[in-house]
């Protein structure tokens, strides 16, 4: 029997539910903090330096093409788990994937942080590209099951702020990481800083056991767990072929605007260190962090804006179109990165509240999974390539080299590119729009409106259906009309 839940349940379900990624993000960029340790010698000699300072830097002594190969194998990793992780999300539920993502992600991180202990063994790099393999299998996976419990729970109200707060809570991991990580590790060492951030992990896995029994506590309690089981049992892997134009134009728009974001990421600290005089590891870390920093800072005001005025085909154009100047600044000047990374920062902040809650838009929750799943899949495929790019142009087999700046400079205008891509792509995600209603491109009120009888958790907190007996008739019905009207 269905029964009104408390208005505010939704959002202690997105409270844990933000909390799933937070010390999986923190984990994930621990190498770009640490990519002079990483890269750095095994032995230090008398006569030895870096190319930044007097002092010679200890590590793991990885080439830049094994450095990038870290991130390349997670992206790769998550574009192949990803896909099939969506089918069995949709297929088991969310319950499944919380439990076995989490799990896979504290596997990963502690696989990864014992390798570190073979330094200069033929066994260090395998061991590590083991864990990074497992952690982004898990990762990647997790975020697909989080989206899906937001879609849910949020679809028709404050879809964007959700989106935006996962992401922020995600965020913070990442900018405690380049705050924190660098100086635990000069005190603490490679070992004890990586094993420190799987614990941080296991946050991770205590919210994924709380949000799975909220949602299923809550879901039984609307009366729709018997609807949910039944479309559940009748998702297909065929029915992918039915999602719309508008998904994949947004997915291209997804992999090509990521594709300038995640692989400068992981290679800007030691960019800034080559290209610009003056700053040693820990400032370029800093500055590099910056774009986490302001992703951080304006991701609640990001959402709640793009839930006021919608139009999030438009919007995510302008956000493409905006980061053109990013790396054009980065490639052929010298002003100040600091002002680089910020914005870049505020871009992929308002690019991620517009792009990826639109899923949601063009797809039935029933499919949900999958859609976001694909989406990840092809982000993944795209900044695996560009790891290996990046990695290939900087082109360097000595781990604590110099790298020209014609070589840096090559780089950025791949990414140049990449993001001038994107711009086309949303061009044809907005004329394609129009023609199939506008539905990406709605106001507040036109949204809402549309949305409201598809979704009954806006009808339970708005109080205009008192009655959910015909809840899960209705989203049964409404699951197939999208799939048999297409």
């Amino acid at each position: 029997m269905a029964t009104k839940l408390h208005p505010y349940y939704r959002f202690l379900v997105l409270f844990f539910n933000c909390m799933l990624t937070f010390g999986s993000y923190f984990c994930f960029d621990m190498p770009s903090v640490l990519q002079d340790q990483f890269q750095g010698n095994l032995t230090c000699y008398n006569g030895t330096f870096t190319n930044h300072s007097r002092v010679c830097v200890e590590g793991l002594g990885m080439s830049p093409q094994e450095f990038n190969l870290l991130y390349a194998i997670y992206a790769w990793t998550d574009a192949l788990v990803v896909i099939i992780a969506g089918y069995l999300i949709d297929k088991l539920g969310n319950r499944f994937g919380l439990l076995l993502f989490s799990f896979l992600i504290i596997l990963g991180s502690s696989i990864f942080a014992l390798g570190s202990h073979f330094k200069g063994t033929p066994y260090l790099l395998p061991i590590m590209l083991v864990g990074r393999l497992l952690f982004g299998a898990g990762n990647g996976s997790l975020t697909i099951v989080q989206s899906r419990v937001a879609a849910f729970w949020f679809k028709g109200k404050e879809l964007a702020l959700a989106f935006s707060l996962i992401l922020s809570f995600s965020r913070l991991g990442s900018v405690l990481n380049f705050c924190v990580t660098q100086q635990f590790e000069s005190h603490y060492g490679i070992p004890w800083t990586l094993w420190g951030g799987t614990i941080l992990c296991i946050l991770g896995f205590l919210s994924a056991i709380t949000v799975s029994e909220l949602d299923r506590v809550g879901v039984k309690q609307l009366g729709l767990d018997g609807a949910i089981n039944e479309e559940s049992k009748k998702v297909r892997a065929q029915d992918v072929r039915h999602l719309p134009l508008q998904y994949w134009l947004l997915v291209l728009t997804i992999m090509f605007f990521y594709n300038g974001i995640y692989p400068f990421v992981a290679d800007a600290s030691k960019f800034i260190q080559d290209k610009y005089d003056g700053y040693n590891q820990r400032t370029a870390g800093y500055i590099a962090g910056a774009v986490y920093d302001s992703a951080l800072l304006c991701s609640a005001a990001a959402g709640i804006l793009i839930d006021y005025i919608g139009m999030r085909g438009v919007l995510a154009f302008l956000c493409a179109v905006l980061t053109l100047p990013v790396f054009v600044l980065f490639a052929f000047t010298y002003v100040p990165p600091l002002v680089s990374t910020l914005w870049l920062g505020v871009m992929y902040c308002f690019g991620s509240a517009c792009m990826w809650p639109s899923i949601p838009l063009v797809v039935p929750q029933a499919t949900l999974g999958m859609a976001i799943g694909f989406a990840t899949s092809m982000q993944m495929i795209g900044v695996g390539l560009s790891n290996l790019i990046v990695g290939a142009i900087l082109g360097t087999k000595s781990s604590d080299a110099k790298i020209p700046v014609w070589r840096w400079q090559r780089v950025m205008i791949y990414m140049l590119v990449n993001t001038i891509v994107s711009v086309a792509m949303t061009v044809a995600l907005n004329i394609v729009d129009r023609k199939q209603g506008g539905t990406l491109n709605r106001t507040r009120k036109q949204s809402r409106e549309a949305e409201a009888e598809l979704s009954p958790i806006l009808s339970t907190d708005d109080g205009k259906h008192e009655d959910l007996k015909e809840a899960p008739a209705t989203l049964a019905s409404h699951s197939r009309k999208w799939i048999t009207d297409r």
